[in-house]
Order: structure tokens, then sequence, then C-alpha cells
């Protein structure tokens, strides 16, 4: 019988690096140019959910889409430009794990919240870009994360059910989005504290070897 393809699809934030800082850097400088005070608290309750949920969070549910936009464009320009001139690093075990997989035969995604553009500048900074064999980003799907959208469309790219998939996310968000999309997930604690993953680390190098493929059995 033929082996169904397997997969790991990879958040971006928090899993493949740390930027939240830069986030939070370009996040409050916009902001207070709105006149809003965002505190780190704030920040922190709303990380990973894309831009249009983060403003209404932020602003009312009745915030305009004309703002959300304008606010977010500035706010990911300004993202984009501390990456560029204060560089970015992998997280611990990333690297390594990005081989193994791809060694044992594993397809592997990119499903992030964030916009194309933004994707691509990281990936250029980290020099990674060949390393998927799909991409999927905020203008892929209509629901943000908890919605599962983002990890059933990813999985659908590399041909993979959902239940061979496993997902590596740092956030309760998208922690969320994999479970509803019947996926087992690894919990990277990078920004949070405690995730509800089935298996949680608080870094990649802590993963044992045949830690994937127990995930996929048990």
């Amino acid at each position: 019988m033929i082996q169904e393809a397997r997969a790991v699809l990879w958040d971006m934030d928090g899993t493949l690096l740390d930027s939240a800082d830069y986030h939070w850097l370009a996040w409050r400088e916009i902001l207070a140019a709105e006149g809003f005070d965002l505190t780190r608290k704030r920040f922190a309750e709303s990380f990973g959910r894309r831009n249009d949920a983060t403003l209404r969070a932020y602003f009312g549910e009745a915030f305009p889409l004309s703002e959300v936009e304008r606010i977010g464009a500035i706010k990911e320009a300004r993202y984009r430009e501390l990456v560029r001139t204060r560089g970015v690093a992998l997280l611990p075990g990333v690297q390594r794990w990005l081989a193994r997989l791809n060694a044992e035969g594993w397809r592997q995604a990119l499903a992030s919240s964030a916009s194309l553009e933004n994707v691509e500048v990281i990936l250029e900074a980290l020099s990674i870009e060949g390393r998927f064999h799909a991409v999927v980003t905020a203008e892929d799907v209509i629901h943000g994360k908890p919605d599962p959208e983002v990890f059933l469309i990813a999985a659908a790219k590399v041909s993979a059910p959902p239940a061979r998939c496993v997902v590596i996310e740092d956030s309760a968000a998208g922690i969320e989005a994999a479970r509803r999309a019947g996926m087992p997930t690894v919990g990277v604690l990078s920004s949070h504290a405690l995730l509800e993953a089935d298996l949680t680390v608080s870094t990649l190098d802590e993963l044992e070897d045949d830690a994937f493929d127990r995930l996929l059995t048990s």
C-alpha cells in the first residue's frame, strides 16, 4: 500500500525566528502616532493574529476597513525596515529540523498570518527561501487563526491529508487553528508561557529525533 504524504506546517514568527520585538516596536510607534497607547500586555494578547483582528481588538469591531488597511500598511513597512536594518536569526533547532525533515521525505510548508511581502523579506533575511514546498500567507486566506483555513490550504498545497500534518506553532490561536484542522501540534514557548499543544518545548533543540513520527502515530 502506498503511504500517504506527511508534512510539517510551520508558523513563522515565534517558530522559525523571534521577531516579536520588531512587531512590538512597530506597533507601539505607529499606534502612538494615532493617539493609542499600546501596552506590552495588550500587544502580547493579540500577537499572532491578522492586522484586521488586532486593530479591531484595539479600536472596536466597527473600526473602518480603510483605517485597518492604512495603519496596517504603515506598521508592516516599519516592521520590514527593522528586519532589514537590524537583522534576524533562526531560533535554536530550526536549521537542524528543516534539514532533517527534508532528508526524511517530509513535505514542508510555511503557514503564516503575515503578508506575502513580510514573508519574502524574512525568508530572504534567513536565507531559507528554498526550504519549503509551499507558502501560505495572509493574502491566501479569508479567515485568520484560530480559524483552521491557513493550515488546511497549506496541507492541500503539499498534497498531504490533515491527519498526516504536524503543525509547529507558538501562539494559542495557532494551536487552536491546528486542532480545528485535525492536526497534531508542537508548541514552542517563545512568546507564551503555556500552550495546550500535543508536545510543548522551549526550543526545537529539545525535540527527540522521532518526535514528529510519534505525533502521527499517537
